[in-house]
């Protein structure tokens, strides 16, 4: 066999072996769905609501653990990511929710992952710190710590995307319930308000 023979052969192997080889899948990304405007006044001021995190939390990939196998690892799914880090999105999900007006607001998100019971069997939580300040003089009106945990449809990333984005909801309707508990006005130091998880 001649040179010219044995690099035909060699072309048409390299060739075979890339049509054979599969493409890499591309990550599906994933928001917490079309914000829900509840603003019905036309106003046009954003609330001012800042969230922070751990630098662990500044991460796109989406977290779960296997609490009956190994609680102390952390994980991620491969092909399902959020499209921007949970401090953020959780931010433009709050900002775009006007009835917040009246207060600054600083929450740092503590925890945001899903977590397997068993191997068919999963939850999301998700824990933070709230603190509202009175627009005007920067006063603190109150604090509170709030853990919230939302059973998953299917135990995968898609039941865990979904969940997420239900807890956020209901993120938004217990931030506001708190909210409207407060004071007007801040009194003494502030700090009547503050309170522990619920």
């Amino acid at each position: 066999m001649n040179y010219s023979s044995v690099l035909l052969l060699l072309v048409i192997a390299i060739s075979a072996g890339c049509s054979i080889t599969p493409k890499q899948q591309q990550a599906a990304l994933h928001d917490f769905g079309a914000p829900y405007s509840r603003n019905e006044s036309g106003q046009s001021i954003k609330p001012a609501v800042t969230v922070t995190a751990p630098k662990w939390l500044w991460d796109n990939r989406i977290r779960y653990r296997l609490l009956y196998a190994a609680p102390t690892q952390i994980r991620f799914y491969a092909l399902d990511r959020w499209i921007a880090a949970p401090p953020e999105l959780l931010e433009q999900q709050l900002v775009d929710d006007t009835r917040s007006l009246d207060y600054l607001l600083n929450i740092r998100l503590l925890d945001f992952e899903q977590q397997f019971e068993s191997s068919d069997r999963a939850r999301v939580v998700m824990r933070f710190y709230l603190e509202a300040y009175a627009p005007d003089n920067k006063v603190l009106l109150g604090a509170h710590e709030f853990h919230l945990e939302q059973t998953t449809q299917t135990p995968d990333a898609s039941g865990a995307v979904t969940a997420f984005a239900e807890l956020v909801q209901q993120a938004e309707d217990r931030i506001q319930a708190w909210l409207a508990r407060l004071p007007g006005t801040a009194k003494g130091d502030g700090r009547s308000g503050i309170s522990s998880a619920l």
